[in-house]
């Protein structure tokens, strides 16, 4: 064996950090009894994993199987990120496409989010409350001032992500708040998962959104606007973005109202599907 190659398998195979392997590999973030853990998805096995998902980690001995674990939000975010309008399918026949020649991030709250299969709740005082599909960046390391060229080593790998939007809140002149505050932040407006997939081609990945088993929404991330590499650096310009951070591409196409007993899957080419079923607020 060449030392060359031997090289390229240390590299590859090594537990000590995260490297992006020519393979997906499926990372997710679990409970089982008073265990909360990471953990690496083999068949219908979980490996869980010893140490910081970001940084230091090593593979164990204990595994679970998947239909015994509890599915988590697949990161504990410092900071949520999304983009408005990042789909021209979905500004289409608006008077504001201008608006989106640069990346229009906005913050969600981190106290929004919630994991495969939990139930999204719709406030009592919410009408219109619509679903958004999406992919999620999770960012993979210390990200201050990147460039272009250098965003996507600062990318761990993505997730599917549903950016719950109420829009009355967020869109209707007479009743609107200034920010998008609970529009798009208020509890359980922001799933997530299954999975983190490292090793792909992020930007060339089918997406689409299934409501009670019809497809409502169907796009590629090949069509987004503003790309992954563009909207990490053009955020790290100004804000310091850390591991585990998340950061919602945009939604295609159209979106339409979602009521309690429905149930959303959000499918992500690679990722696998995100499921979560919708209630009204007790």
């Amino acid at each position: 064996m060449s030392r060359c190659f031997s090289l390229v398998c240390l590299i590859l195979f090594t537990t000590n950090s995260w490297v992006q392997a020519d393979e997906p590999t499926r990372y997710l973030r679990f409970q089982k009894g008073d265990t909360v853990a990471y953990g690496l998805l083999e068949g219908d096995s979980v490996r869980q994993l010893a140490g910081d998902l970001f940084g230091k980690h090593s593979k164990t001995e204990i595994t679970h199987a998947l239909k015994d674990v509890k599915l988590l939000p697949p990161t504990e975010p410092s900071q949520v990120f999304a983009l408005a309008g990042n789909y021209r399918s979905h500004i289409a026949g608006t008077d504001t496409p201008a608006k989106f020649q640069i990346p229009q991030p906005f913050f969600k709250s981190p106290s929004c989010l919630i994991g495969h299969q939990d139930a999204i709740v719709i406030p009592k005082d919410a009408r219109d409350v619509h679903f958004e599909a999406e992919l999620v960046i999770v960012i993979g390391k210390l990200c201050r001032k990147v460039s272009k060229d250098q965003a996507l080593d600062y990318v761990f790998g993505v997730t599917a992500g549903n950016d719950i939007s109420e829009r009355i809140w967020q869109n209707d002149e007479a009743q609107k708040d200034i920010q998008w505050w609970r529009a798009k932040g208020a509890d359980t407006f922001g799933p997530v998962g299954p999975y983190i997939v490292t090793g792909m081609d992020y930007g060339n990945l089918e997406i689409q959104l299934r409501l009670n088993g019809e497809s409502k929404q169907k796009a590629s991330t090949n069509q987004l606007i503003h790309d992954l590499p563009t909207i990490v650096s053009f955020i790290s310009q100004y804000i310091t973005l850390h591991p585990g951070d998340l950061i919602f591409t945009g939604t295609p196409g159209t979106t339409s109202p979602i009521k309690p007993g429905d149930v959303i899957e959000v499918e992500l080419e690679g990722v696998g599907v995100l499921q979560n079923s919708v209630i009204g607020e007790q």
